[in-house]
């Protein structure tokens, strides 16, 4: 039996997996965790990583190690996504994680991050044919599923933090403000030549923002477990109507909403704008959500592993 820690350090929030796997590949997942760290808060032009961030990721980390120092032999893979791969200070803030907890971070690009994502949907749901769309705090990542296979793949410098920082007010959205900000991400998603072979494919949305959008139509809708998302589909008219309701509330309001998290409600107009512009872009009428993601990716290839080494 391996005890198998998965660490996702992503700009916004930084979130651990413990799973038990026997020789045969049975797995069961035995914790969850989640921090919000905001690490690419206020990272700038200049792209550093800002002290209070890197305490309250070093806070997180430390909780972390507490449940996995509990495991009898812990097998760790310790992920960092968008804001340490853009950091101009990655190696002396990796350099503190290592002498705090003897931690080693790989530091994974946006294609690699994007096919755990890939490795974790279809592993998980019955998709055939779509979009994976995972929008981080920092990066999105999309990914075109024909017949089950991945065929075309890019990270994209879209994410719920950064957009609303560089355009977005965080109490009621302006209109010139918003205008600006879907003007960049119609921009970006006209440069990946490849995406107009997603027309009218169903979406999957992955990552905390897009889930938050199921959340928040489950409690909308009474369903009794808002937090199970996955699997659960909405409209495209769905995911408008989410938007205009947020767009049209101030920070205040926003954190009364239910099914948004208040650690969240800042910057969840700017997680929702890339989802929504890229469904009326394909004219995609429907998304599917996806609970799983780069964690269980990465899960699902160290099962593989472990089989391999039986064989």
């Amino acid at each position: 039996m391996e005890n198998l820690v998965v660490i996702d350090l992503g700009s916004n929030s930084v979130r651990m997996t413990v799973s038990e796997i026997d020789e045969a590949g049975n797995h069961k997942t035995v914790a969850e965790e989640k921090r919000y760290v905001r690490l690419s808060e206020n990272m700038g032009t200049e792209q550093i990583l800002q002290p209070a961030a890197i305490e309250r990721t070093l806070a997180a980390l430390a909780d972390f190690k507490e449940t996995y120092d509990q495991l009898t032999d812990p097998h760790i893979v310790a992920v960092a996504t968008a804001a340490v791969r853009q950091a101009t200070n990655q190696k002396a803030f990796l350099k503190q994680v290592k002498e705090k907890f003897d931690l080693d971070f790989d530091v994974i690009s946006g294609a690699t991050e994007a096919r755990y994502d890939y490795v974790g949907v279809v592993h998980t749901l019955p998709i055939i044919n779509g979009l994976l769309v995972d929008t981080g705090g920092g990066s999105s990542e999309l990914i075109l599923v024909q017949n089950r296979q991945m065929k075309h793949v890019v990270s994209i410098p879209l994410g719920s933090v950064t957009l609303s920082q560089a355009y977005l007010e965080s109490d009621k959205v302006q209109a010139d403000s918003l205008f600006a900000a879907m003007t960049f991400v119609n921009n970006v998603f006209n440069d990946v030549w490849w995406l107009r072979e997603a027309a009218n494919l169903p979406v999957i949305g992955l990552g905390g923002a897009n889930r938050t959008l199921a959340k928040i139509n489950r409690r909308n809708k009474n369903f009794l477990n808002s937090e199970d998302v996955h699997g659960y589909k909405l409209t495209a008219t769905d995911v408008y109507n989410t938007l205009t309701q947020l767009l049209g509330l101030n920070l205040a309001e926003r954190k009364k909403v239910p099914g948004l998290s208040k650690d969240r409600a800042d910057i969840i107009i700017g997680g929702l704008i890339p989802v929504a512009l890229l469904m009326r872009l394909l004219d995609s009428q429907q998304i599917t959500f996806s609970n799983a993601g780069l964690r269980d990716g990465v899960l699902y290839d160290r099962i593989e592993q472990i089989k391999a080494a039986i064989d």
